[in-house]
């Protein structure tokens, strides 16, 4: 199907359903309701900048796992799994469509304390009954397994070596706007800067280009600034955007083996990356920042990252920093875990926000369950109505212990 040219003016001045953001968690869902045989309505997603080069998807560091002390955080990344590894036949069959490229070294979880090792054991529980290969191991297993490590402060460890680690996420952000434009979907670059609500009902969007356009359906995808769409509704919404920062290094020494992805009992996070090595953290004042800030702590490596990586990873002793950014969780203040779903009074208002850092890994089951939501009424496939946003209203949190 030859695809429409991407420009910033609509073609149609109504359309059944607008996405407000077109980066992984807009495109996913334009792709799953496009792709929903019950929808046979109009699409347009709006994104400001179609070269995707500040949002938080354009940062990721591409994981994925199922090492989450909740059951509907680790069947959302279990469906994740299960898309990434059958993407083409997910994605209808195109054999032009490749396969995404995975690296399943796994997940450790490093346990410094009895406390710490006694949830990671609760939560493998919990993982183990949803069918996870997830797996206990003592310090002295660990050493066994990964020789590198220095495990003399570690009681225990979390891991698990199927469907964990990293993948080509850019393939398949590619591949979801791809398919989602041969559906009819259609995407321009431009921004909304005004929602007209009339009741209890969004009626309109307005362009920054000048275009109001009619609407039946609005979905919130903005990423970061989820909150100022959600304002221009006339709603609240407890997301803003959290510097977190990565590292790419190369080692003098080369480990022999893959490197988890290892979240260290400081918070600090490191893994593999093809020949070089990666790492990352939040930083130590944890504050919300402005949407355009992805400028670097220029110490926090050498302060905080690189003592504990030569500490945990005694070969990291000698490194070298080859790259650097700083991307942005589009943050829940409220509980650190996504908001999908209606409001509970605007039902033509659908959220797909405050995901924390979770975002890409959980982004085919949240496009699906807004699909859902907007051609059923309903879940079908993952029920992610404790996500919803009844629970920000209530002051309810949705529990999830196993935050990165």
């Amino acid at each position: 199907m030859r695809l429409t040219t991407i420009t910033s003016q609509p073609l149609k001045s109504t359309y059944d359903v607008i996405i407000v953001g077109g980066a992984i968690i807009g495109s996913s869902s334009a792709w799953a309701l496009s792709a929903n045989p019950s929808f046979d309505g109009s699409i347009l997603v709006v994104e400001r900048d179609m070269t995707f080069a500040s949002c938080s998807t354009a940062h990721t560091n591409s994981c994925m796992r199922q090492q989450f002390s909740n059951p509907l955080n680790i069947m959302m990344s279990r469906h994740g799994a299960h898309h990434v590894r059958n993407f083409r036949e997910h994605l209808g069959g195109d054999p032009e469509i490749p396969d995404i490229d995975v690296n399943h070294f796994g997940y450790m979880y490093l346990a410094g304390t009895d406390i710490t090792a006694t949830a990671l054991r609760n939560n493998q529980k919990v993982q183990a009954e949803l069918g996870s290969a997830t797996q206990i191991m003592t310090a002295a297993e660990i050493q066994d397994a990964y020789p590198f490590y220095n495990v003399d402060d570690i009681v225990c460890g979390s891991h698990n070596l199927v469907d964990e680690g990293y993948f080509d996420s850019g393939t398949m952000f590619f591949w979801l706007r791809r398919k989602a434009r041969e559906n009819g979907v259609e995407y321009i670059e431009n921004a909304v800067v005004d929602i007209q609500r009339v009741g209890n009902r969004l009626t309109s969007v307005k362009l920054a280009s000048g275009e109001t356009i009619r609407c039946g359906t609005v979905v919130n995808a903005a990423g970061p600034r989820a909150v100022e769409v959600a304002s221009m509704a006339g709603t609240e919404l407890p997301v803003e955007p959290r510097k977190r920062f990565t590292f790419v290094f190369q080692a003098a020494e080369r480990l022999d083996r893959d490197l988890p992805l290892t979240i260290d009992p400081t918070g600090v996070h490191m893994r593999s990356d093809g020949e070089a090595y990666m790492a990352g953290c939040p930083p130590d004042i944890d504050l919300a920042v402005d949407y355009d800030d992805h400028a670097m702590s220029h110490d926090l490596f050498e302060d905080k990252v690189w003592p504990v990586l030569a500490h945990r990873v005694p070969a990291f002793e000698e490194i070298k920093v080859t790259s650097q950014w700083a991307g942005h969780y589009a943050y829940n203040t409220v509980d650190h875990n996504a908001i999908v779903g209606p409001h509970h009074e605007v039902s033509n208002f659908i959220f797909a926000n405050g995901f924390s850092g979770h975002g890409l890994q959980q982004s085919p089951a949240i496009g699906r369950g807004v699909a859902e939501i907007i051609a059923h009424g309903e879940y079908r496939t993952i029920d992610l109505t404790p996500l919803g946003y009844h629970r920000i209203v209530a002051n309810e949190p949705f529990m999830e212990t196993s935050i990165i």
